[in-house]
């Protein structure tokens, strides 16, 4: 097996976990695919770059002097809140209730 490759034993597992149903058909493209992906990765990874190269955000260098100023955080009241809580099948207060989702331990 290649180092970036996911065989079929691990890829059955990925399914379970993800809880999808699958045709074999689906699954096979499906990890064809994602190898496909992973090579393409793998060959990205495999290209020699010079010591040195600064970090990138798609193609354009954001040296310090040109990058923007991050925004402040600032906290605005949902002026809609209470029509939207209004809606909610169950509430606790201003909580929204949701049913319990059962849980399953992993190995």
């Amino acid at each position: 097996m290649a180092r970036h490759e996911i065989n079929e034993e691990t890829f059955r597992h990925l399914v379970e976990l993800a809880a999808l149903e699958l045709s074999p058909e689906e699954s096979e493209y499906l990890r064809r695919e994602l190898n496909s992906q992973l090579r393409a990765i793998a060959d990205l990874e495999s290209i020699a770059l010079p010591v040195g190269t600064p970090i990138t955000s798609h193609g354009i260098p954001y040296p310090p002097d040109v990058s923007p100023a991050l925004r402040a955080d600032e906290i605005e009241a949902c002026a809609e809140a209470d029509e939207i809580l209004a809606q909610a099948p169950e509430r606790d207060g201003r909580y929204l209730v949701v049913p319990d989702q059962p849980a399953t331990e992993l190995e």
